[in-house]
């Protein structure tokens, strides 16, 4: 019988910018009744970067994170899932520096570097609320994320051995599974260990069907039944690309950090409108979503009552 299928929600991301949508959390407040309310609706694990309650400038720094962590965490019983992502052009220092802080049960970790290319976004829009969005975007054209062998190792050590954080391996490419094979032979990373493929963002793995069956049987050559592993696919892939990981037998992923839309031409109006749909499609295809403790049971997380938050 499968498992049930794990939720996860990214509610803002460090990518769209506040012209893109009225709807994009911005506020630690915002922020938080969108945690909450995608949780409210079937969210397992809720996937948190932080803005500049002014600007809606992807934001590093500890004590924004620490304005809805407290509220998240005291009003539901989702997993919360602190990014190691940040924003684009960020130092390994500051985009660990939340985690660290906080001592969540979860964090993302990136498994590789690559061209991590939103400047088409840039060309969407001839006004912005904001100066620095369309810069921001453009400077992607000669840009490259970088997730080298040293900083992975820098944050398995310090947040992984260090705080007892338990990662969502974000996978954009197929090189990635195998950087992310060396470190579990390298004893690393313990099983079980949750993998998260990526799909659809320019300078990685592009959002094709083939692209998903062909990473996860390498994954499965790779990690046998050590693994966990979800989808997501950014902005009109979304919602397909998490039927097919359902159906494979995986998880998935949704929020606005991947899509801003519901349907074709359509903002979605909040995170919890994009986990509804899919949690109808899951139930609606005869599988049952996971509950939080359900994923932490699953994942081997450490627990709530042991976090710093």
């Amino acid at each position: 019988m499968q498992k049930s299928v794990i939720i996860t929600c990214a509610a803002t991301g460090g990518i769209h910018t506040p012209t893109m949508s009225p709807y994009l959390p911005i506020t630690p407040k915002e922020i938080a009744d969108a945690a909450l309310g995608a949780a409210q609706a079937g969210a397992a694990i809720i996937h948190l970067h932080a803005r500049d309650p002014e600007t809606g400038r992807p934001d590093y720094r500890p004590e924004t994170f620490m304005e809805f962590l407290p509220v998240i965490k005291d009003g539901c019983d989702a997993v919360v899932n602190v990014s190691t992502g940040g924003g684009l052009g960020m130092s390994i220092e500051e985009r660990l520096a939340a985690s660290l802080y906080a001592s969540p049960e979860m964090s993302s970790l990136n498994m590789g570097s690559i061209n991590f290319g939103i400047f088409p976004l840039a060309q969407k829009h001839e006004q912005w609320k904001f100066d620095w969005e369309k810069p921001f975007l453009e400077m992607t054209r000669d840009f490259i994320f970088p997730n080298t062998f040293k900083t992975i190792e820098y944050a398995l050590k310090e947040l992984g051995e260090g705080h007892g954080t338990r990662f969502e391996f974000e996978c954009y490419d197929l090189g990635h599974l195998y950087n992310l094979a060396y470190f579990v032979d390298a004893g690393l990373i313990k099983p079980p260990f949750f993998v998260q493929m990526i799909y659809g963002i320019l300078g990685g793995a592009g959002a094709d069907l083939d692209n998903l069956m062909h990473m996860h049987t390498i994954a499965d050559k790779l990690f046998g039944d050590d693994y966990e592993w979800s989808v997501l696919a950014a902005g009109k892939n979304q919602m397909p690309f998490a039927t097919q990981s359902t159906i494979l037998g995986g998880n998935l992923r949704v929020g606005l950090e991947d899509s801003l839309y519901i349907s074709r031409g359509e903002l979605a109006k909040s995170n919890a409108e994009q986990v509804i749909k899919v949690r109808k499609i899951i139930e609606e295809l005869g599988y049952q979503v996971a509950t939080p403790e359900e994923a932490r049971k699953r994942l081997a997380l450490k627990g709530p009552e042991n976090v710093n938050f």
